[in-house]
């Protein structure tokens, strides 16, 4: 199936949900604020000043965004909270801004296929003795010759494109900096902890001693922006080198990340919950690209935990 310009995918979610989700979404942040937040994504050009890199998947973040409010409020987050939250989450992929998917996809579909750790915890595991935050720089020094050799200089996009995984920390930070002010006009307080939480998967140690309340709202975006991922026909075609998606792979990882300990045994529980009461089936659908087969409804509708 051919996908339909962004701006439609865009106004689609915007105006087509299930029912719960409008229930407990809809009075959190405005139509807007919500366009507003999503354009912080497009970036200009690094040598073309007229022209503007528009952000990649931005319905990836918006999907990811109506999920997380959905199960935050159902577990009794108030309004004031769900709105910086909803904000956190629908920037949650600011590190990547100015992503090139088909550059993004040889250098981390190669890692993947050779075994390489493509996520900062998972590198210092494997290589302890990496400075902590100089991962990218690690990964350049010890595979740098082999990129070269498949073709992939190392000129300053690639290393970009390399940061964007091993150093997201250092490059969301210089992303969002610049546009705290306009976040802030849009009358959406801007707090730390919303960065916190927009780490947490690559760098879960930033939220040791964190309030529970802060957790939850981080675990809570892991769960459902993986969820979203793996269900992202889009996503998985142009950079994970996927052939197909699964709902069972999707809710498998999700499982191992809650037998990690990244995600609560309670937010995924509750996912699951309302994965099988309907909330998320059009989202899911819309992440597959508009269509599910009647098996994929009954697995949603059925989903053990």
């Amino acid at each position: 199936m051919a996908f339909r310009p962004f701006e439609t995918r865009i106004s689609t979610i915007l105006a087509v949900s299930p029912q719960p989700i409008l229930k407990l979404t809809h009075t959190v942040l405005t139509r807007t604020q919500v366009a507003s937040l999503l354009e912080l994504y497009d970036r200009p050009h690094p040598t073309h000043p007229h022209r503007t890199i528009r952000g990649y998947d931005k319905a990836h973040a918006l999907r990811t965004a109506r999920m997380c409010v959905a199960v935050a409020a159902t577990l009794g987050h108030a309004l004031p909270r769900l709105r910086q939250f909803e904000a956190a989450c629908l920037l949650h992929d600011m590190g990547r801004a100015g992503l090139d998917p088909v550059l993004f996809g040889k250098i981390w579909s190669w890692a993947r296929e050779q075994g390489i750790p493509t996520r900062p915890r998972e590198w210092r595991a494997l290589y302890p003795q990496t400075a902590y935050g100089r991962e990218t720089q690690a990964f350049i020094r010890q595979y740098g010759n082999a990129l070269q050799e498949r073709g992939l200089n190392l000129t300053p996009q690639v290393k970009d494109h390399i940061e964007m995984r091993l150093g997201f920390a250092r490059r969301l930070k210089e992303h969002l900096h610049p546009v705290k002010s306009r976040i802030q006009a849009l009358d959406i307080p801007w707090a730390p902890w919303m960065e916190k939480i927009m780490l947490y998967y690559y760098y879960p140690e930033k939220l040791e001693g964190a309030a529970f309340w802060m957790h939850q709202l981080a675990e809570i975006l892991v769960a459902c922006e993986q969820l979203e991922a793996y269900s992202n026909h889009r996503r998985g075609k142009d950079y994970y080198a996927r052939s197909g998606e699964s709902f069972n792979a999707a809710f498998a990882y999700l499982r191992r990340l809650t037998s990690r300990q990244i995600v609560s045994q309670q937010v995924f529980d509750r996912i699951c919950r309302l994965t099988r009461e309907g909330c998320f089936t059009t989202i899911l659908r819309q992440a597959r690209g508009g269509r599910l087969s009647p098996a994929e409804e009954q697995f949603l509708q059925t989903l053990p935990i």
